[in-house]
């Protein structure tokens, strides 16, 4: 499919995902959700791409789902299409590889919830996130109940679902919404810095990092300790492993050479 209003670039091993609706503040409509979801095979698929980040421009993250498009839609109709609004958020959450959102201005809604998706969030000092659609009469439907309180615990998470209140970003850090806060203009390169750090990292040793984590914490410990188990054995069939580790023993820790294989 074409994609309008989302786009992959990708530069020096890390694949920017470009939401680029700025007549609608990035809202997050039908054909979007279609997008994101192709964008994120995309980033998945391509072997230049190593990192990911999420950004939706210099003045707006996403001011959330398409409302207006919301709005004309019965019960009938969203039984028939939520599975695919989560899926395009969920599409983000599953990229194997490491992912941040860059979050400039307004991170609301579905907005907040894509941005919940990433493995991180860098935030710029005028952002603002929150959960606000108990002040439509409805409720997240693409993750918010689910991610926000296992990122933040569940009585902020409920805090902050029960009552829709907005977020600024020095709040947002401190209670573990955003993991850090930069100056507006320097949001995006701050991200896509922590990305590069992994264009030459072993790609399939963070691959099993991320789902070690992601499926364990969807787990008992037991079941997640049994899940590290399989994914720490994997990782010896890879030509990464034994490179990194022959590199440790000929030249000490963090000069490995790795060939993603």
């Amino acid at each position: 499919m074409t994609s309008e209003f989302v786009r992959l670039e990708v530069a020096d091993g890390v694949g920017t995902i470009r939401l680029d609706r700025p007549k609608a503040m990035n809202a997050i409509s039908i054909q979007v959700q279609d997008e994101l979801r192709v964008a994120a095979a995309e980033a998945t698929a391509r072997a230049d791409v190593r990192a990911v980040v999420v950004w939706g421009g210099e003045k707006v993250f996403a001011a959330g789902n398409d409302v207006k498009e919301m709005s004309t839609m019965s019960y009938t109709d969203m039984v028939d299409r939520v599975e695919a609004l989560q899926g395009a958020v969920n599409a983000i959450a599953r990229i194997p590889k490491p992912v941040v959102a860059a979050v400039n201005g307004y991170a609301l809604g579905g907005g907040c919830e894509l941005a919940l998706a990433a493995d991180l969030r860098f935030a710029a000092e005028n952002a603002v996130l929150g959960q606000p659609e108990v002040l439509l009469g409805i409720i997240p439907g693409a993750g918010g109940t689910q991610r926000l309180p296992r990122l933040i615990g569940p009585s902020r998470a409920k805090d902050l679902l029960y009552s829709g209140r907005f977020v600024k970003a020095e709040e947002a850090l401190a209670i573990g919404l955003v993991d850090r806060v930069v100056p507006a203009a320097d949001v995006y390169t701050e991200a896509v810095a922590w990305a590069a750090r992994f264009a030459t990292a072993a790609p399939y040793a963070l691959r099993a990092i991320k789902e070690s984590v992601d499926r364990g914490l969807e787990a008992d410990l037991e079941t997640g300790l049994q899940i590290e188990r399989q994914h720490f054995s994997s990782v010896f069939a890879t030509e990464d492993s034994r490179t990194g580790m022959q590199s440790f023993i000929e030249n000490g820790p963090g000069k490995a050479t790795f060939e993603g294989r």
